[in-house]
């Protein structure tokens, strides 16, 4: 179970590996371009992991980076 949690991240992790906001990342998820583990949450905001394998397997497919960046780049200009 040890190993398990080693291989789960933080939106806050993963944001600072693909160099992007969290609410990025949580916009990502939300919309289901993201796979993501919710956790249970008392508090104001969804708390989410998401596995080591997810992050490496969208670094290893720089194509998926560019489309994210796309759609949170059409999404900030709607704001």
């Amino acid at each position: 179970m040890a190993n398990d949690d080693a291989d789960l991240l933080t939106v806050s992790e993963v944001a600072k590996q693909l160099r992007v906001d969290d609410t990025t990342v949580r916009r990502w998820i939300k919309s289901g371009v993201l796979e993501a583990i919710s956790l249970p949450h008392s508090g104001i905001r969804q708390a989410y992991r998401i596995r080591r394998s997810t992050l490496e397997a969208l670094l290893a497919a720089p194509s998926v980076l560019i489309e994210l960046e796309e759609t949170s780049t059409e999404g900030d200009e709607q704001e």
